[in-house]
Parts: C-alpha cells; structure tokens; sequence
C-alpha cells in the first residue's frame, strides 16, 4: 500500500509530507483547493507524462517521492528482482522529478529508469479512477480495455494486438512483393544507401545516454574539480581544528558528563568530514578535464542525432529502424525465394492470431457473464435496480485481421423494463451515466489486483441516500484494498476510516495548498461545513456525527 506521499514545489504545493494507512481515507476540501493536485502528483510517479508548467513558479524543479510498502506484493517484488531494483526491506521508493526547463528524470529506490518502467511497476501498485472516467466509459476503447482487465486478459489483448500488426506487416510486405513495379526498385536503391549509412554509425544499445553523461562531466570537469578541490581542502582544514578542540577537551583536570558529551560529538564529525573528504576525493580522481575526449563525445553524439534527424526518428530509435530498414531491404532483396518464405510466414501467422483470439474470445465471454452480474448489483444498490446491463461482442469478420481482437466490444444499458438495451450515449443521462460509470469501476476495482485505488471525485452527479451507498460501497472495498478517495459528498467523506482536510492559503504573492490529517473532532467539523456551508450550527454538528457514526458502523 501507499505509506508516504511526498511532494516538493509541485503545482501549488510548495512542500506537503503526508502520511498514508490502510483502509478508506476520504480527501476533502474547497473547490479549487487542491485536493486532485495529490492524486496528480502520485501519477508522475507511476508513469504518466510530465508538463514544466507544473513546477511551481519560482522554483528549480518538482520533486514527488511515493512510498509504497511491498511486503505482500510478490508480483511487485519479483518485477524488482529481475530487474536488480529491488531493496533489503520491504519498502519500494518512486520518485520523479520535473525541471522548469520541462526535462524529467524518474527513480526506482534510488535507481535512475524509464517512463515506461515506472508505468509498468504503477500498475502493479496503484490503480487510479479519475472523475472523468464517465465521459470516456462512451469511448470503445475504454469499454474493450475495461472488459479485459476485468477478465485478466490485458497481456492476452496485447499479445494478439502484436501478432495483428505483424500479420498486416507481413501481408504488405507480401502484396508488394507480389505486384513488384519500378518504384519497388527505385525503394531497394533508397534502402540499400540508408541501411549501410546506419551500418556505418554502428550505434551500441545505450550509447547514447552514456554518451551524454559523460559529455555533461567533461564539459563541467574544472568546475567539478575545482569546486570537489575546495570542499576537500576544507574538510581537510575543519577537520584538524575539530580534531584540536577535542583534544583540549580530553584532559582530566576537566569534569566530566557535559564535557565527554560534546568531545564525542567533535570527534563524530572529525570522522564524518573525513569520511566526506575521501569520497569526494575517490570521485575527483576518476575526473578528467580532457578537451580532447570531449570533442570526440560531441562529434559522436553530432552524428547520431543527425542520422536521427535525416531518418526523422528518435536517437533512442535509430537501432529499432535499422532492423526495420533492413528486414524490408531483406524482403526486397530476396526475389521469388523470399516470396514463397513470405508467404509461408503470412500463413503461420494469421494461423497464430486465429489461436490467439480464440483464446481472448473465451476469456472476455466468462467474464463479460460476470462483469454483467456484478454491474447490475451495484446498479440495484445505487437505486437502479430497473436497469438491464449488458455487455455485447459483435464478431469482427471472418477474414478480417483486428489488433483488438475478434470480436468488437460494447456496453448496453436498458434504463426501464422490457426495453431493448442500446448504447450508454442514446439511452443514459449524464446522471444515470455517472453511477453506471461508478457501477463498473467498483465492480472492476473488486477485481482488481493493485493493492492501493484511488477514486477522484468518481461521486460527481450523484447525492443523497445514493451518496451513502457509495460511500459504504468504497468503505467495503477497503476492507481489501487501501482505497483513496478525493469528494465533495459528506455521506461519502463520513464513510472513510480517515480524513484528509485540504486547504488554499493565500499569501502576498503566491498561494499554496496544506494538507491536514483531521482528528475526530475535526472530522465533525469539516462533515458539518460539507453539509451545512460556512456557517455551522449545533444542528449541523449533530447531523455529522449521526454520518460518521453510520459510517464507523458499517
């Protein structure tokens, strides 16, 4: 679960250190607030894409650091280990950090990795249902990638979404083989200068971001040295004058307890600057200042980046599109042979997607009997109990290669009784649109394998005694799961085990957002205010305690 949140010079948040438990933790406060601002934070940090104008104005950069215990997740520790970011105890640190300039640098415990690592290792932590799921629920996609996280078979959907697009890759490079015309020749020429152009750079996996890295300590080497020299030479200085003061202190003509006390705390930072000096020495001596190297580096890097530019590809691209290039010169090359092999290859192929979608095929019908059941329960319990859900799989075509499978995927919803269901956007109002949405996200979430869900304001539309259900809903949840929960709906915030109170202050020339953990007493405060607005009265006082009495009961 999410231990620890911390995030430095982010958005408005100039510093906020926030301390996490299990169970249900509502999230609440003002309109305009903050409160998402949390939540967005946490997103950084497990993948998602980064923005410099989120960097608080006036800063060098923001800084978000999540802490996540891991003791029971195995998946989670045995994607570190066969990774090597794996730590002695049962913590796991993410952190990512955003410069004003807009470059971005991600950390798994303290190791520097990709985007698309911290994406991979989020999902296994962290699932986040953002307010606006709703809206996107209209979207195909959205309906096809809840159904088969639902079902387990998101690896499955991606495996037959590979072998699809190389299926169509085979069978284009086939069809062009076949019908072979001048402009196929003209094609070999073209690829045949720019493989052995890209032969020629002989560009190593990961040279360019060691490239990089030793560029930036060549060209800053007589900064670093000077600057290491000058720390070294004081630690070295310091240290002898501490080293003299404490020896005037070790004499017994004076008295003891206070005295031996701060002899041994001079003594402890002779040795601490001394352990400072040796290791900015052993770094200054791996330091070179080499105007030579660096040119070399620079030229390097000068060639790769204009290939990349010549090919318009990423640098980090190059290798992947010179196999590309080389495989359809290979194609190209290979006359009548190679159309027989290709050909072979097209049909071992489609067979593959046939096996590979049948299998997708079985586990969405299983679970697409399930989500239905679970849905329709939620709905009953959110006063829509007249509602018919239903999930529908129309065949894609017999012939038809689909990367999303064999079969396209919608939602179906009957409001009224005996009324034939149709799609959410013509028979849903945005109202009964938002608690369908709410429906599938807590019945997915009960599926769900990420031990911390967060739900921001997914409550939105909805009120009343539909509120409480939802509250009781999430409460239940965390029974199993930490569950984080971001809302305006008293009945909702009164349902967690803990509260989190986020304010705006305001100061001459900048505004910031604070987070406080709320004791009981405070809790009725901020529940009566939910219910009641600014002005608070006994009544409205009484009102929240019977809400988190209910809520603690339950």
């Amino acid at each position: 679960m999410l231990k620890h949140l911390a995030i430095r010079d982010y958005a408005i948040v100039d510093h906020l250190d926030l301390d996490l438990d299990s169970g249900m933790t509502a999230i609440t406060g003002e309109t305009g607030a903050g409160k998402s601002i949390m939540l967005d934070a946490l997103g950084l940090c497990i993948g998602d894409r980064a923005d410099a104008r989120t960097v608080r104005p006036g800063a060098v950069k923001a800084d978000i650091t999540a802490t996540f215990d891991i003791t029971e997740l195995g998946d989670a520790r045995s994607w570190l280990s066969e990774r090597d970011l794996n730590t002695d105890d049962n913590e796991c640190l993410l952190r990512r950090t955003i410069s004003a300039e807009g470059r971005s640098k991600s950390f798994i415990n303290g190791a520097p990795v990709t985007l698309s690592d911290c994406a991979d290792l989020g999902a296994l932590l962290v699932d986040i249902h953002s307010q606006h799921a709703h809206q996107s629920l209209l979207r195909a996609s959205t309906q096809r990638q809840l159904l088969d996280a639902f079902a387990g078979a998101e690896a499955l959907a991606k495996d037959v979404a590979e072998v699809a697009r190389h299926a169509r890759s085979l069978q284009q490079q086939l069809d062009r083989l076949t019908h072979q015309s001048e402009e196929d020749r003209a094609r070999r020429e073209l690829l045949h200068y720019q493989v052995n152009e890209l032969d020629a750079l002989e560009l190593r996996e990961g040279e360019i971001a060691q490239l990089e890295d030793e560029q930036t300590q060549l060209a800053n080497a007589r900064f670093i040295l000077e600057n290491v020299g000058a720390v070294t030479e004081g630690c070295e200085l310091h240290g002898e004058q501490l080293g003299r003061l404490a020896a005037m202190l070790d004499d017994r003509r004076l008295p003891s307890g206070v005295i031996d006390g701060a002899r041994e705390l001079i003594t402890s930072s002779v040795i601490q600057l001394e352990e400072a000096r040796t290791e900015l020495q052993r770094y200054a001596d791996g330091v070179e200042i080499d105007p030579a190297r660096l040119r070399e580096v620079e030229q390097r890097l000068d060639s790769i980046y204009s290939l990349a530019r010549k090919h318009r590809v990423d640098a980090e691209a190059l290798n992947q599109h010179h196999e590309e290039l080389a495989e359809q010169l290979q194609v190209l090359d290979g006359g009548d042979e190679n159309l027989e092999q290709l050909s072979q290859k097209v049909a071992d192929s489609y067979r593959q997607y046939k096996a590979l979608t049948q299998k997708l095929t079985e586990a969405r019908t299983q679970a697409a009997q399930t989500l239905e059941q679970r849905v329709m329960e939620v709905l009953a319990e959110l006063a829509m109990d007249r509602c018919y859900f239903q999930v529908a799989m129309h065949p894609s075509g017999d012939n038809q290669i689909d990367p999303h499978g064999a079969e396209h995927i919608e939602f179906l919803i009957s409001t009224n009784p005996g009324a034939k269901p149709g799609p959410l956007a013509k028979i849903a109002s945005g109202g009964e649109l938002s608690r369908i949405s709410l429906a599938l996200q807590i019945a997915a979430a009960d599926s769900a394998t990420a031990p911390t869900m967060i739900f921001d304001e997914v409550d939105v539309g909805i009120g009343g005694a539909v509120a409480e259900v939802v509250g009781s809903l999430l409460r239940r949840l965390a029974g199993r799961v930490q569950v984080l929960c971001v809302t305006h709906l008293a009945q909702v915030a009164a349902m967690g085990h803990h509260q989190l109170r986020v304010t705006k202050a305001n100061a001459e020339d900048t505004v910031t957002t604070e987070v406080a953990v709320l004791d009981a007493e405070q809790r009725v405060e901020e529940i009566a205010r939910m219910t009641g607005g600014v002005n608070l009265t006994d009544s409205s006082r009484a009102h929240a305690r019977d809400l988190l009495a209910n809520g603690a009961s339950r």
